[in-house]
This record gives C-alpha cells, structure tokens and sequence, in this order.
C-alpha cells in the first residue's frame, strides 16, 4: 500500500511499504477513505516531537471503510464506514472507566511506556503515528491501517453524512470541544482563544454552543481570523498589529477574560524580545517548548479564572509565571482529549445541524500530494486552513 512515511524533519515522503494484518483478536483493518493532516502533525515534521525513526507513517485523524476484523470485534463488520479516536484505548482499565480515554493504562507497549514514564511519572494512552514514546503505532495517513481495540473505539458513522462532515471527530473536533468544555463557562462568561488554525475554529464554536456570550480570538493570519468573526462570530485581535494584554484589558473592563484558551502549543511565535529568548533557548535545548501563549494567557485570565490548554506541549518550559497563576487562584486544566467521551455527543451536533465541521477544510488532496500538502500547511501559503488527503 501507499503511506506518508517520516524521514526527518521536513522530509515527508509517499513510499509502498507492507499491507497491515490483524496481529489481535481486537483489531480491525481499515481502509481509509479520508485522512488530514494535524497541527499536532506539524510538530514531527519540524522535528520537535522525538523518538520517531525513519519510514515511521504518519497520521492520526483518518477514517474509513472496515475491511477485516478479529475474532474479538463482535460491534464492526465488513463494510461498516468508521471514524477512528487518535487515543488507542483498551475500554478496560481504570482510565478508561472513568472516560479518561487518552490516559489508557495499556495501550503504549511497555517499552515504550517506560522510556516516557521516566519523563511524564506515567505513561499516557499510545497514539496513531505519534511517534515511539507514544507506541510507535503506524497511522492513518495511507491507504489501510490497523486499528487495536477495535471493539472500542471506532464509531460508526451513519448514512446520509459525508466524510467531510465526520472526519474530525477523529480529533480536532473533540479536541476543540473539550479545551472550551474545560474552561468551566458560565452563562455571560468571556472566553479568550489564541490561536485560529482548525482546533482554535473548533474552540470558539464550541465556546459559544457552552453558552459563552463573546469569544475573543487571537491570531496574526488574516484569512483565519476572517473566519473565526465569519463563521463564529467572534470577536478578533491581531497580535502583530496591537499589544493583546492592554486589549484583553479594555475589551473586558479591566477584568480580564474569565477563561483563556492556549489552542497553539509549544511551536508558539512569539515577538519582540520574549520571542527570541524562546527561540535560543529552544536552539541550545535549554527549553524544547516556546511557551508565549501560555504566559500570555495566564497574565491576562481574570483572577480566578481559568486557563485551558488544547495546544500540544511535549516537554520542558522556561519563565512561566507561575506566581501569577497562583496568587490570582487560576485553574489550568489541559491534556490529550479523551476522544471517545465526546464521539456520540458530537455526532449528533453534527446531525442536529448545530455545527458542520467541513468549513475549515481548503485544500482536498490525493495521498501523493502530501510532502506538498505539509508544506503549504505548515507555511500558510494558499489561505491554508486544513487539507484533507484522500487515499
């Protein structure tokens, strides 16, 4: 089959590697209908996220037709279209029976699990190609894949929707959802968000169908701001054009936002002075994250508040003002989303009419195309907002 395979930072490549075979009694094989590339996706392919190795597949937003299932998989059958979690889940363990899916006790192979538990204390759930401290499970941006604890975690999808329309449930969907969900909002509440790429799009939506009465978005492309104040209505700020916290202030009567939102994570970009130091402290390892957004977001969120995370943040920080969160009573709440939590419920927004997930989608691309599609992702050329590639 045709795979997306990882050979180094910005060196995607479309090559023929082996067909996936069921290796459990648990597992399905997929053949992929729809698969996107990730924001998250764009941390390996910059070389921030270790522990892949050449010929790695990418990919971890993909769903399908069901080809072959185990012996143990009595909820799929042959023909079956499916979207698929990005958290590998076991449905069995004390994570995942108290809808901690991204959590799982048993999903990361213990080989791998024990070179990330001596950096995180614990192992998370694996992920779809994320990486080996994630698994080193293959993904979904190729024309099959495996699928382990199938009996748990793909969804099935109903007639009448189209890929575009539930493709997303697979991440950044829930991801959004789940990041507005963790700002604790109240009716009347004023929801900041940094960061319109396609989980930010998410958020704001999100934020508003929780019951926020103003969403303020954050960003520096034109194009995704323009969608966010078109699509959601929120309201928008530059921050290469004005200073975000004196905004922040005068747009909430000096209080503050009561929730702020990080939807971008560790490849922050930052300006001036602070967004140097991050990027030579990131050069010489002293940090491996950029961390503006998040000291922003804690400096600005009214005193007890909260601040919510949705942008990946893989492993070590420098100047967060921690005094700031501490003495103003903030809450942070953040972590890999518990996809299948949120998989029903979403569903049938998107079948009640209460949100169409297509709208962020640009580009649509065949697999081939995909060192090109990484490119013009990662750079915003094209008013790039979110390519999906089909198999």
């Amino acid at each position: 089959m045709k795979a997306v395979c990882w050979h180094g930072a910005m060196d995607m490549r479309v090559e023929t590697v082996p067909d996936p075979t069921i290796l459990n009694p648990r597992d399905a094989i997929i053949k992929i209908t729809s698969t996107a590339i990730c924001g998250s996706d764009l941390h390996i392919y910059d070389g921030f996220i270790p522990s892949m190795k050449a010929g790695d597949i990418m990919g971890h937003e993909f769903m399908g037709e069901v080809v072959e299932v185990g012996p143990k998989v009595n909820n799929l059958k042959k023909g079956d279209r499916v979207v698929v979690p990005f958290p590998i889940s076991c449905g069995q363990c004390f994570f995942c029976n108290r809808d901690l899916w991204s959590l799982c006790d048993n999903s990361n192979p213990a080989s791998n699990a024990g070179v990330i538990e001596k950096l995180y204390g614990h192992s998370p759930a694996a992920l779809f190609g994320y990486s080996h401290f994630f698994g080193g499970y293959a993904g979904g941006q190729a024309e099959y894949a495996r699928v382990p604890f199938a009996d748990v975690g793909p969804i099935k999808v109903p007639d009448g929707l189209t890929d575009d329309q539930v493709l997303f449930l697979s991440d950044i969907l829930p991801t959004g959802y789940m990041a507005a969900e963790n700002c604790n909002i109240q009716p009347g509440d004023i929801v900041a968000i940094w960061g319109c790429g396609p989980v930010g799009q998410f958020a704001i939506k999100s934020a508003f169908l929780l019951g926020a009465e103003r969403v303020i978005a954050i960003d520096r492309f034109p194009e995704r701001l323009k969608m966010a104040q078109e699509m959601s209505g929120a309201e928008i700020l530059n921050y290469e054009e004005i200073d975000v916290g004196e905004a922040l202030r005068e747009m909430t009567g000096g209080r503050g936002p009561d929730a702020c939102l990080d939807a971008v994570g560790l490849e922050a970009h930052g300006m001036g002075l602070e967004g140097l130091y991050d990027k030579v402290m990131q050069a010489v390892r002293m940090e491996t994250d950029r961390p503006n957004v998040l000291r922003q977001a804690i400096v600005a969120c009214r005193k007890g508040g909260t601040v919510s995370l949705a942008g990946v943040y893989g492993g070590f920080i420098d100047k967060v003002p921690m005094g700031a969160a501490f003495n103003k009573g903030l809450t942070l709440k953040m972590g890999q989303t518990h996809v299948h939590k949120y998989l029903r419920p979403l569903l049938e927004k998107i079948q009640n009419g209460d949100i169409d997930p297509s709208y962020i989608i640009s580009h649509r691309l065949p697999l081939e195309d995909a060192p090109r599609a990484y490119d013009i992702f990662k750079n915003k050329k094209e008013n790039c907002t979110k390519v999906v590639l089909k198999p």
